[in-house]
């Protein structure tokens, strides 16, 4: 009994300290894991939402100075202003600037560069001014508008200048300038109603640093007000469009910034800081709460593992003399197991029913394992058999049920697409006949466009019915030489482009649907041509390699096909191009494969791809010479 007791004690305390590590380790190894993950997952989409919320404010305040860019835009194209009227002018300024209080002055200045009309809100002195040799009017009458002009109106204010070509849509030679000076005070309001609280600024600058807004209208009203330069040096230093994380300030203070471009016209930057302390409350909160669960889970799991192991403790011990015996195959020597009535008692009578049932079963097993694994073998085999046999029919399934949907994605295109195109291109027709000779070089440019556009639609269109279509073969007995010179006479090489041919002198003969072949050899040439945009060589050649095949060789000298992309060339659908259908090089595989013949490709990155195809020679032909 003593023994026993012993025996009980150790492992009572060896199960208590496997439950706890078991339980313990990993829960707090999981547990740190999930709260820095969970305090680094919440940091970052607190920086994110700060920089969305800056790309936001970027387009607000984009959308607010092109509003006021309109304006000017709209009024330049009034006849109130392309006439010249002086004091229709003045008029048309004064409602301008009660319907928009952001106009600080706005002047109209006609073609010889002398100002007409001045109207400003804090002018002294309207005296009219010559603007012929300014360069911001010549700038405008050269380009048409202009957006800059960053400035302290009056020393307080940030101002902008916003430049319009004066137009007259009868006339294209424009008729003056309209400049307005507008005020971005409205910024730095938007800025305040968007962060009002203290620990978070926001403010907007250009890329020299002027400071155009700030959530801070005091400091927007110094005529020295700025940034600071530690924040100033990482922004004018950045150029992506968007960003953003943490930033020591050189006051020791460390914020989370984030900054996005309001866009490359005006090329301000919107920039966005908030305490570190306020940023990551937040996940500060929530860390701490979890540091509370886990100490909780962590007490509860050393009382669970306590009463655990105090319950299994012993009936497992008697369990575990009579599983050795068994295990040793001593049938006779199990001892008499007492246990309690619960689940572990109904476990041993279970066990030792087991017993009796493995001693009986034993030999019926023995004897049965041999046959068994042969069986097994067997139907591995049959297995592996079938489950070929099913790949196979289920990849041929997938193949004509994609056919299938090609051909009727064939025959909406022919029909929906093809009617409209030549109605296009018959319009096309009709207008260069109505022009005549005397067409604007412009809409011969876009006229010509259009046509090249319907050419690239009807190739698109002639590919994909190509593909899906599949006609009884119509083979005729062809000199191969000739075919392929016939196939390439009406090609058109640009010029910068070699070709080089060197046929078989055997010139032997072939069986094959010349429309189909050529369509596949068109194909090769054109993919050919189009990766050497500048200069390069085309090999075209037709060799003899055995007395019962062919071989034809398309050779550029373009940069090549990387080795991943080599095996996926021949997929419908699948191209690198940023035009195409991904049918081309399907089409070839296509028909080389109706000839009974092959496709090899070879490839070198830098050095170019040699596509060679193998045909059969016309069983009752013999090779000749030329």
């Amino acid at each position: 009994m003593t023994e026993n007791r012993k025996k009980r004690g150790r492992l009572f305390y060896k199960l208590l300290f496997i439950f706890l590590v078991i339980s313990l380790v990993p829960l707090g190894i999981v547990g740190y894991y999930l709260i820095n993950l969970s305090q680094v997952t919440l940091n970052k989409a607190i920086s994110r939402d700060q920089e969305a919320l800056a790309v936001g404010l970027a387009d607000t305040i984009s959308n607010y100075v092109i509003t006021f860019r309109n304006v000017v835009s709209e009024a330049a194209h009034l006849e109130t202003f392309y006439a010249m009227n002086a004091s229709v002018q003045r008029t048309a300024i004064n409602q301008i600037m009660q319907l928009h209080a952001a106009f600080l002055e706005i002047s109209v200045i006609n073609a010889q560069g002398e100002e007409t009309v001045r109207i400003g809100r804090f002018l002294s002195d309207n005296k009219l001014r010559d603007f012929s040799k300014d360069a911001l009017f010549l700038k405008i009458m050269k380009g048409g508008e202009f957006m800059g002009g960053l400035e302290k109106y009056m020393g307080m204010y940030p101002a902008f200048t916003i430049g319009m070509q004066i137009t007259n849509p009868a006339n294209p030679q424009p008729a003056g300038v309209i400049i307005a000076k507008m005020s971005l005070v409205g910024l730095s309001g938007i800025l305040k109603t968007g962060f009002p609280e203290p620990h978070t600024q926001a403010a907007v600058i250009d890329t020299n640093g002027f400071l155009i807004a700030h959530s801070d209208p005091d400091i927007i009203y110094k005529p020295d007000g700025k940034l600071g330069d530690d924040v100033l040096k990482i922004l004018l230093q950045n150029d992506a469009e968007v960003g953003g994380g943490e930033i020591a300030l050189d006051s020791g203070e460390k914020v989370l910034a984030a900054f996005a471009e309001v866009s490359e016209e005006l090329g301000w930057v919107v920039y966005i800081q908030r305490s570190i302390s306020v940023a990551y409350q937040a996940s500060r909160e929530m860390h701490q709460r979890t540091y509370r669960v886990m100490m909780f889970v962590t007490i509860f799991v050393l009382f669970l593992g306590y009463a655990v192991s105090l319950v299994i403790t012993q009936p497992v011990q008697a369990l575990r003399e009579a599983a050795i015996k068994l295990g040793e195959g001593d049938f006779d020597s199990l001892p008499e197991l007492s246990m309690p009535n619960d689940e572990i008692g109904e476990l041993a009578q279970t066990f030792m029913q087991m017993s009796d049932s493995l001693r009986i079963k034993t030999a019926e097993i023995m004897s049965a394992k041999e046959e068994l694994e042969k069986l097994n073998r067997s139907l591995e085999n049959r297995v592996e058999a079938r489950t070929r046999e099913l790949k196979s029919a289920q990849d041929e399934l997938i193949k004509k049920e994609r056919l299938a949907a090609i051909g009727q994605m064939a025959s909406v295109v022919g029909h929906e697409i093809r009617n409209p195109l030549a109605v296009i291109n018959n319009s096309v027709y009709y207008i260069k006949a109505k022009l005549g000779s005397a067409q604007d070089p412009k809409i011969t440019k876009h006229i010509s466009i259009i046509e090249s556009e319907i050419q690239q639609a009807n190739g698109i269109i002639n590919e994909i019915l190509g593909f899906a279509r599949t006609r009884e073969l119509n083979p005729k007995i062809q000199h191969l030489n000739a075919y392929i010179e016939e196939a390439l006479a009406s090609f058109p090489f640009p010029a910068h482009i070699q070709v080089l041919k060197n046929f078989a002198p055997e010139n032997p003969f072939v069986n094959i649907d010349t429309d189909e072949m050529t369509q596949a050899v068109r194909n090769l040439v054109r993919n050919a041509v189009e990766v050497m945009p500048e200069s390069g060589t085309l090999k075209i050649k037709s060799e003899l390699v055995s007395p019962e095949t062919v071989r034809i060789e398309v050779e550029d000298t373009g940069p090549g096909i990387p080795k991943d992309t080599l095996d996926k060339i021949f997929a419908p659908f699948f191209t690198t191009k940023a035009r195409g259908t991904g049918l081309g090089l399907a089409v070839v595989k296509k028909v080389i494969d109706r000839h009974k013949g092959k496709v090899e490709v070879s490839s070198v990155p830098g050095k170019g791809t040699c596509f060679k195809l193998y045909l059969p020679i016309a069983s009752y032909c013999k090779p000749n010479s030329k």
